[in-house]
């Protein structure tokens, strides 16, 4: 069976052009980039020329691009450095702004954090309102931490700009988790004005295994991970040289012309065939914004039937799609971002497309959506 993947916005397949790239430093040099011999060299102008590359493509200077090992350690990084770096200005413990759709690294991390969290709502679209951000900031607030666009449902969080300048007027730390929509939106962090923001390689078509921070300059922060000097004393530990590398290659490919927008464009056009097939069977609905979204994934209400047991029926068919929040899958428990938004938190399908996806991919999810609906719908599965 020919199998069909829509799972983009949880990882997407490696882009040839980054397996190309990564080869030579799977098979052949194995050197530290921190030592000063001629295959440590060779390492070290590698992994600048992909910092070079990932900057190029969200609108950063080189040295602001800190490299991690995920999406997960740079949105720690970017909030222990900042509420640490609070707490030593105030001389004691400082607070957090976040919003209740923020993914679970975002949300874990601000918990852990020796400070006081203020988590402010969204609408029923997932949307943020920069009225009750600013609302929910203290004198002794140390950072607001934001998502640009929604990892489960694709809102793009349009109060976002407004949100980061109103806040750095307050001389206040703002952190902009972008891991769900680098590669697939805009991205311009010099424009944009936030001082920390997130990323990752693997939503865009790069290997698992590098991510980064953007920390604006002259911003010192506390390294999260300590024990050596690599990423000019930001980051400790040996880089991970075929990673970043193929990070770096597909950088390069979206950025190369007008590949960015060609792939959102075609993107847009598959969700929206998704989407209107799942809306053609009752009792299935959109959620989040249906105008301002990701342009890469949809998701999916589905009455009468829980998420489970489609997801595991679209997959005997052949596709492979994802319910609930992505790092929640091996329990599949209710979204708390669905349960945030105020709608039924257990019946939710999330199709996303990506750089590899087929018209037979789309094909294959519509050909079976409404057979496995119907299916479950009959044996009483809701």
């Amino acid at each position: 069976m020919t199998r069909a993947y829509l799972d983009h916005a949880s990882s997407s397949p490696l882009r040839p052009a980054a397996l190309d790239a990564m080869l030579p430093y799977l098979r052949g040099n194995p050197a530290d980039p921190g030592r000063v011999h001629s295959d440590g060299r060779v390492t070290r102008v590698a992994i600048e020329d992909a910092r070079a590359a990932v900057a190029a493509l969200v609108g950063a200077r080189p040295r602001e691009v800190v490299f991690t090992a995920t999406g997960t350690e740079a949105v720690n990084t970017a909030v222990w450095g900042a509420v640490t770096r609070g707490a030593e200005r105030l001389g004691g413990r400082g607070h957090v702004v976040t919003t209740a759709v923020e993914h679970s690294a975002v949300l874990e991390s601000c918990r852990r954090s020796d400070v006081d969290v203020s988590v402010v709502g969204v609408d029923g679209s997932g949307r943020i309102d920069e009225a009750e951000i600013m609302a929910a900031c203290r004198p002794e607030t140390v950072l607001v931490s934001v998502q640009l666009a929604n990892h489960e449902v694709g809102t793009v969080q349009s109060a976002v700009p407004d949100i980061v300048a109103a806040v750095r007027e307050r001389d206040v730390l703002v952190h902009v988790d972008a891991c769900a929509a680098v590669g697939h939106i805009p991205l311009d962090f010099a424009a944009l004005g936030a001082d920390l923001c997130s990323i990752t390689g693997h939503k865009l078509g790069g290997p698992k295994g590098a991510a980064a921070v953007l920390i604006r300059r002259g911003l010192r922060l506390p390294p999260f991970v300590v024990g050596g000097a690599q990423e000019r004393a930001r980051r400790a530990g040996i880089e991970d040289v075929p990673a970043i590398v193929g990070f770096g290659a597909a950088a390069a490919e979206l950025r190369a012309g007008d590949r960015l927008a060609a792939e959102a464009a075609t993107a847009r056009v598959q969700t929206d065939e998704l989407l209107d097939a799942a809306l053609a069977v009752a009792g299935v609905t959109q959620l989040g914004d249906p105008i301002d979204r990701l342009p890469h994934l949809v998701c999916l209400a589905i009455d009468g039937v829980e998420a489970e047991p489609v997801l595991l029926g679209l997959d005997q068919h052949g596709v492979a799609v994802h319910s609930g929040s992505s790092c929640s899958s091996e329990t599949l428990e209710p979204s708390p971002v669905l349960a945030a938004m105020g709608v039924d938190a257990d019946r939710s399908l999330r199709p996303s497309v990506g750089w590899s996806t087929t018209g037979a991919d789309v094909a294959a999810f519509v050909d079976a959506f409404s057979e496995v609906v119907g299916k479950f719908r009959a044996l009483g599965g809701g």
